[in-house]
């Protein structure tokens, strides 16, 4: 199998099945999104779709291509020879920032995925670590690439802290992890990060 031999287009409405499909195969390592979303984004051409013989192989949800471009979901079919797919889209999409001037192209990867590895191979870089939400207990890895030249860039070394539940199954009797959003879903975190640090010394 050859790159030149996977094609990359626009999804259609057609393709919204096999986009959800994909996207539940992938819950724990992806945002969800309602298929609305998929179906209102399609319209907007911001699903791009990776096919082998007419078959689809792997998508990319992506916002505006004004300043920095968000890429918010990249879902591949592990069974096929996912780099081959996913850098063949990446590709395409960076010659279509390229084409409409972008300034950047950004993400979030949980530090416990394989693909931080990939998208450092692309020539993405770590530019920030944020803490994830307290159902996986893991890091967000920020990853950036400038599509124009940048005065200065902040690099760090991605995180690779691995997921865990154990502290949020000991704390969902509240249910309160399920309506904290931003600001409070970090407060949060940081309470029960205490609460289990105080058992520990008990």
């Amino acid at each position: 199998m050859s790159v030149e031999s996977i094609t990359v287009s626009p999804a259609t409405l057609s393709d919204l099945s096999y986009i959800d499909s994909l996207q539940r195969k992938n819950a724990e390592d992806i945002s969800f999104y309602p298929k609305s979303v998929f179906e209102r984004e399609i319209e907007h051409c911001r699903i791009l779709l990776a096919s082998v013989n007419r078959e689809p192989a792997g998508y990319i949800y992506h916002g505006s291509f004004c300043g920095t471009l968000r890429i918010h979901q990249a879902c591949i079919q592990y069974d096929l020879c996912g780099q081959l797919y996913g850098s063949k889209l990446v590709t395409y999409l960076i010659d279509l920032c390229r084409a409409a001037r972008s300034d950047s192209i950004s993400l979030r990867c949980g530090s416990d995925i394989a693909a931080n590895g990939f998208w450092k191979a692309m020539g993405f870089y770590c530019q920030s670590i944020s803490k994830g939400g307290v159902r996986r207990m893991r890091d967000i890895n920020n990853w950036r690439l400038d599509i124009q030249p940048q005065l200065f860039t902040i690099e760090t070394e991605p995180s690779t802290r691995q997921k865990s539940a154990s502290l949020w199954r000991r704390n969902k009797g509240d249910n309160k992890s399920q309506f904290v959003r931003g600001a409070s879903l970090l407060e949060y975190r940081a309470l029960l990060e205490q609460l289990d640090a105080d058992r520990v010394r008990k």
